[in-house]
């Protein structure tokens, strides 16, 4: 029995490929398409270092097996800049010293752009005190989101202030 395809657009870009059903997304992107914005760090959804925009929700690539992605489309950092320009998540990021090494910053970026989208839906989190008004962008709100992507640097004080930063500039 011939392995399934998966059809997936990646940062713009449709993709048709055979894939082992015990392939995950994160090593499809990597080892097969040669997308490599997203990382593998603990390879066990505890780092954060895959994360992408799946479908516009942000999610970890380890986790996800590619055959259950089927048309869906993938944003990666790489995939979020407007050609010249950096998406402004990208551009605090810069600005407020968020980089450090480098190596888990594209999942930052793909989940600081995912908490920016859920705080504009309005969808709560574990430290939202009010469900009936309008979430904040408060440094409780983003630390809490942000939680699930880890620095080994410790540049979390210019990532805070980056995300921060970006949801001003998104309101």
């Amino acid at each position: 029995m011939p392995d399934p395809r998966v059809q997936l657009t990646v940062d713009g870009v449709t993709h048709d490929v055979e894939v082992d059903p015990r392939t995950t997304l994160l090593d499809l992107l990597r080892e097969r398409l040669d997308v490599t914005a997203p990382k593998k760090g603990c390879d066990h959804g505890q780092c954060g270092s895959c994360t992408v925009l799946l479908d516009g929700r942000r999610h970890l690539t380890c986790l996800a097996l590619a055959v259950s992605y089927d048309g869906a489309e993938v944003v990666t950092a790489a995939g979020l800049d407007e050609g010249d320009e950096l998406h402004p998540v990208q551009q605090a990021f810069l600005e407020h010293d968020g980089y450090q090494c480098g190596y888990c910053t594209p999942g930052q970026v793909c989940s600081a752009v995912g908490v920016l989208r859920e705080l504009a839906d309005g969808h709560p989190s574990h430290v939202t005190a009010d469900l009936q008004q309008e979430t904040e962008a408060s440094d409780d709100e983003l630390r809490e989101r942000m939680s699930g992507n880890l620095c080994r640097c410790g540049a979390y004080v210019g990532i805070l202030a980056a995300v921060r930063q970006a949801a001003g500039a998104q309101r």
